[in-house]
């Protein structure tokens, strides 16, 4: 069997901004953006896989990827954090502001982080929810979730998110 020579790596498929380091053994797939404001840092370690299409933006502090780290297609991590050793992101995740245990195994579609932001109620009448004070910071939404809470939900910015995707990821089409 005859296969063809491997070629060289490069990071010309994907782009970064700001104080952002990489472990010369992470492997990073096309279309990411890796990005850190500044005063801000954003460390990837060896041995991290980032597949195609992902974000990543430190803001206001660091956000760090530990040791063997893998990110799915499509992965979305804001604010500051850790993601750690070993740990795997399921593709499409949203984490803001969050961190991620060391092994820990997060489904496909899910959303991590800080959910203190108000939502609009569904009626359309201006109310709005904030979460309970009894509420952790760090929320955990996974698509497996009840689905009359799925139904008929605003996510805020949701338009503009969609805008900005579509930009900056074109083969992405729903």
């Amino acid at each position: 069997m005859n296969l063809p020579p491997l070629q060289a790596i490069s990071n010309s498929h994907f782009h970064v901004s700001g104080d952002v380091t990489i472990d010369p053994n992470a492997v990073i797939a096309p279309g990411v953006i890796l990005q850190a404001d500044p005063n801000s840092q954003l460390v990837i370690a060896s041995g991290v896989c980032i597949g195609m299409g992902a974000i990543l933006h430190a803001y206001q502090g660091t956000l760090e990827l530990g040791t063997g780290a893998n990110l799915g297609a499509g992965v979305l991590v804001i604010g500051e954090g850790k993601i750690g050793a070993n740990a795997c992101i399921g593709s499409a995740t949203t984490i803001f502001n969050s961190s991620v245990e060391g092994g820990q195994v997060v489904p496909p579609g899910s959303l991590l982080g800080d959910r203190g932001r108000q939502i609009a109620d569904n009626q359309g009448n201006g109310a709005v929810a904030t979460p309970a004070a009894s509420e952790p910071s760090q929320n955990h939404h996974t698509p497996e979730s009840s689905e009359s809470e799925n139904q008929g939900s605003n996510v805020y910015g949701q338009q503009q998110l969609d805008q900005l995707l579509g930009k900056l990821l074109p083969y992405r089409r729903h």
